[in-house]
């Protein structure tokens, strides 16, 4: 009789033990689950342009060609004005918004002030272009520290009044570029356009154009 009791003991132990064991992987299966939906949804990851020879990229790093291309794009959608700068170019900076810090918001709305003043919109069509030979390349991003670049940008501006240009000129345009991810939403690329850097955009000469110098090096 003790042994059947013996028996029946140990099946008992037995199954308090596996109902230990299936506490247990309730419990991780509950954390596992908590923190997969902490998880973010949606993650950004800046892939080189050249995969030639692989790449391993951390998603908080960004890529100078992601820098610049970023840069380019919206400082020329910044200066696209498609038919009279005085609406178009209004019109660019709201557009624009969430990809501009505040502080470089404000400096070209008192822009816009100060042109609709002088009578510089009115009729005023006005684009960018970039220029063959001088597109992106390393030395044209410079890593100021690691939340901010200066970009290097060789474009040429076109404008015309009432059809007839007025303005055709090659500009280098160092472009302040910071992180700014403060609405994935509105901004994905969680960058933002900061101003100029260094002294400003200047004409390019022909020394600029036939050197084929390092952007920065050129002053």
């Amino acid at each position: 009789m003790s042994r059947y009791r013996f028996a029946i003991d140990n099946v008992q132990a037995h199954l308090r033990s596996l109902w230990l064991i299936i506490g247990l992987q309730i419990m991780v299966i509950a954390a596992l689950c908590y923190g997969w939906s902490r998880a973010p949804e949606h993650l950004t990851v800046h892939i080189p342009p050249d995969l030639r020879s692989g790449a391993v990229q951390h998603h908080t790093e960004v890529p100078a060609a992601s820098v610049y291309a970023f840069a380019f794009y919206l400082f020329q959608q910044l200066n696209r004005w498609p038919e009279d700068g005085s609406r178009d170019y209004g019109r660019a900076i709201f557009r624009i918004a969430p990809y501009v810090t505040p502080r470089y918001r404000a400096e070209l709305l008192a822009n816009l002030d100060e042109k609709g003043r002088r009578g510089e919109l009115a009729y005023r069509v006005r684009a960018l272009q970039g220029i063959p030979g001088l597109g992106y390349s390393e030395n044209r991003v410079d890593i100021l520290d690691s939340q901010t670049w200066q970009v290097w940008l060789d474009l040429e501006l076109l404008e015309s009044v009432k059809g007839m240009t007025v303005k055709r000129t090659r500009i280098r345009y160092p472009l302040r570029v910071v992180r700014y991810a403060v609405d994935p939403e509105a901004n994905p690329w969680g960058l933002a356009l900061d101003g100029f850097g260094a002294d400003g955009p200047r004409r390019l000469t022909d020394a600029d154009l036939l050197g084929g110098e390092p952007a920065h090096a050129i002053q």
